[in-house]
């Protein structure tokens, strides 16, 4: 199917709902979906709900917030209990799932008819290992651009032709996917991790991780810009922000950045 047949589908979809709320982290898939949404239903039709975490950076709300500001759309902060959940902080392989669950159970409750609550998954998600995709098809998630077999690529294509600004945006996963199951997940290794890819963030890197294995931190970048980070006078300002937030050894994954899967 051709990617203009995929979007009138997404636009199809979208036009069978009298108001949908959007699950709205401000990354790539879930901007597309809230504008188009929006142009398919009219802003007055149409909620953004986003989680309040620690598991979500605060530049990435901040961003998401002006993102939504700019369409005139609605958004709902809803707290989340994350840290109050023994089955996410243990980190076990159903992380993922459980922090599901609890975060849609609550965006479901602080709804009312005839909003519809809709998800940004996308057809690239059937290959990665996601335990969070059985939550949502437990609570009845309608995802629209994984039904419309929406890729990665193609929702970027599809962003850049409607003048999205998260067109190019680099790729993003919740904080706890930085650490190895079975790390107890805690607010203060969140920020450890937080403050050290803000700092790679500001200094121009894309598409990184910083992965948390106690004491050590293994960094995650694009293969191309390894060179630059090597550079003598940033390689010594990385180790003093690393080891400032808690870090004793720092090492570099050679193989660069990558998408997690089991």
């Amino acid at each position: 199917m051709c990617l203009s047949s995929k979007y009138q589908q997404l636009q199809d979809t979208l036009s069978e709902f009298d108001a949908v709320a959007i699950a709205y982290s401000g990354g790539v898939d879930s901007a597309l979906l809230l504008k188009v949404a929006c142009s398919c239903l009219g802003v007055d039709k149409v909620i953004a709900l986003t989680a309040i975490s620690p598991i979500l950076p605060e530049h990435e709300k901040e961003q998401g917030r002006l993102f939504a500001v700019k369409l005139g759309v609605r958004q709902h902060f809803i707290a989340s209990n994350d840290m109050k959940l023994a089955n996410f902080v243990e980190n076990g392989e159903q992380r993922c799932y459980h922090c599901k669950h609890n975060i849609f159970s609550l965006f479901l409750k602080h709804l009312k008819k005839p909003y519809v609550l809709l998800d940004g998954s996308n057809f690239d998600d059937l290959d990665d290992y996601r335990p969070g995709r059985k939550a949502l098809a437990q609570l009845q998630i309608r995802s629209p651009l994984l039904e419309a077999k929406l890729t990665k690529t193609e929702i970027r294509t599809l962003s850049r032709q409607l003048n999205l600004s998260t067109w190019d945006k680099q790729a993003f996963s919740c904080l706890a996917t930085r650490f190895p199951y079975g790390t107890t997940i805690t607010l203060e290794r969140l920020q450890q991790i937080d403050k050290c890819e803000n700092w790679l963030r500001l200094q121009g890197f894309t598409n990184y991780r910083v992965r948390h294995h106690e004491n050590l931190a293994r960094i995650e970048i694009e293969a191309a810009e390894i060179k630059r980070l090597l550079n003598e006078s940033l390689r010594l300002q990385l180790l003093e922000t690393f080891k400032i937030n808690g870090f004793d050894y720092v090492t570099l994954d050679l193989q660069g950045y990558r998408r997690t899967t089991k």
